[in-house]
């Protein structure tokens, strides 16, 4: 929502909102001049002086009752959701859209890095903060609009993209969508929704993203796929746009050359994981096709120093680094543990990889709880926090436990979020690789376990 106001205030609309709590996103947007209350209250409707003409809301987290939402349905006042406002923004620009269960942000933000060192200088709304330049939109002068297209309400059907990029398809939010085939649907019809003289883009190492990009290769959709070589010589039938010949990992990043039109070009991403290779790709592919020189593209993402909460350093203390990362799914689990120790492997050092896991959503712990059992043991050790249920209402009787006791590596599970940072403090030693890990209020711990740390010395 922070950034459709940056848009919007960047091109002089009056915006006003309201927040659950004061924030820095808070106080920035103010400083551009938004009027924004703290707390819900319908009075907040007239904090410009008068009322506004449209209502914005993201689906899943304004309930019903809430007061402004309930004043503004009162007063006639137009609600339109998030995305309908991100459609309308995007009108007239060439529309880049990163579309996937996992790896949007990080792509969107790869994407986003790389065309700005091409001088294209895109608009663009980001789920995550950019590090480097610590925004999450902008209003640009180039003819792209670079954004996320979010599956998990169906509001990436709500766009016409020009070039859009999948870069997995996974079950997920299935209390939304209540099957994995309507998961799945969700993605052809986004695909269907390419403008005339528009392309797919998917990731020849996805399974699911592959057989899509075949099935509207029959339907004569322009479609490209990037990934492995491998990958790529098991699906054929798509076009191969973007390929990966080699990644070797060093302490410097991980290295790789990627052929696009006849040209090996090398990237060294400084953030770790094959993930990041592979969303990287997708990144400099989109960027090519939207006009950008493949060399200065391949100098944006090397630049590339990450975003807020994906595998983001946040410091070291007693000898131990602490990273944070948003990984909220089992599939996101793995790909963080297994780049982090990477990363640890390739300093040759002998440090453990520790990771303290918050779960989101009760729907979700419940469907995967095997799953992110498996992925949380590929740590030396793990602390194991109480499900945060942000949207949802607790279960009775499921607890974290669902995950932690199918674990095999040594595990605390500690319900108590108070005593988290002391019981990590038992499972660390110097060397030691730590990540703070979930969607939740796990980030908070970050900060406080490097606090600890510099006060009490291991």
């Amino acid at each position: 929502m922070s950034g459709v106001a940056r848009i919007l205030l960047a091109r002089d609309s009056v915006v006003t909102g309201s927040d659950v709590k004061d924030s820095r996103p808070v106080r920035a947007l103010r400083s551009m001049g938004a009027h924004i209350a703290v707390g819900h209250d319908a009075a907040n409707l007239e904090l410009a002086g008068e009322l506004p003409t449209v209502v914005v809301v993201s689906f899943a987290a304004i309930p019903q009752d809430n007061p402004e939402l309930a004043a503004a349905q009162a007063h006639g006042i137009p609600v339109i959701r998030r995305s309908d406002l991100l459609g309308e923004l995007m009108a007239g620009y060439r529309q880049v859209l990163i579309a996937g269960t996992h790896g949007k942000t990080s792509t969107t933000s790869m994407a986003v890095a790389a065309m700005q060192a091409a001088g294209l200088d895109p608009s663009f709304a980001i789920g995550g903060q950019l590090n480097r330049s610590g925004t999450n939109a902008h209003h640009g002068t180039g003819d792209a609009f670079v954004a996320e297209a979010d599956e998990s309400d169906a509001s990436l059907l709500r766009y016409a993209p020009d070039i859009a990029v999948v870069t997995n398809i996974e079950p997920d939010h299935l209390d939304y969508f209540g099957t994995a085939q309507a998961y799945h649907q969700v993605f052809e019809d986004f695909a269907d929704r390419l403008t005339d003289t528009g392309h797919l883009v998917v990731c020849l190492d996805d399974v699911h993203a592959a057989a899509l990009g075949e099935r509207c290769v029959e339907k004569g959709l322009s479609v490209l796929g990037y990934g492995t070589t491998d990958a790529a010589a098991l699906h054929p039938q798509v076009p191969l746009g973007a390929e990966i010949i080699n990644t070797e990992v060093t302490e410097a990043g991980t290295e790789a050359r990627v052929q696009i039109d006849d040209r090996e070009i090398t990237v060294t991403l400084q953030i770790p994981g094959q993930h990041m290779v592979l969303n990287g790709a997708g990144a400099l592919l989109a960027g090519h096709l939207a006009g950008g020189d493949l060399d200065q593209l391949a100098a944006g993402l090397s630049d590339f120093n990450g975003v807020r909460r994906r595998f983001e350093y946040r410091g070291t203390a007693s000898g131990v680094r602490v990273f944070d990362d948003y990984a909220h799914h089992p599939t996101e689990v793995t790909a963080v543990l297994q780049a982090a120790r990477q990363k640890v492997d390739a300093e040759g050092d002998g440090a453990r990889v520790i990771v303290i896991f918050q779960p989101h959503l009760y729907s979700r712990t419940i469907e995967f709880a095997e799953e992110f059992a498996a992925a949380l043991s590929l740590a030396d050790a793990a602390v194991v926090l109480e499900i945060f249920g942000a949207r949802e209402k607790p279960v009775e009787g499921v607890t974290s436990r669902i995950i932690t006791d199918s674990m095999t590596c040594p595990v605390v599970h500690q319900p108590d979020f108070s005593a988290a940072v002391d019981t990590l403090r038992t499972q660390v030693r110097p060397g030691d690789l730590v990540l703070t890990m979930g969607a939740g209020d796990v980030t908070l711990l970050a900060g406080e376990i490097l606090t600890q740390l510099d006060e009490n010395p291991l």
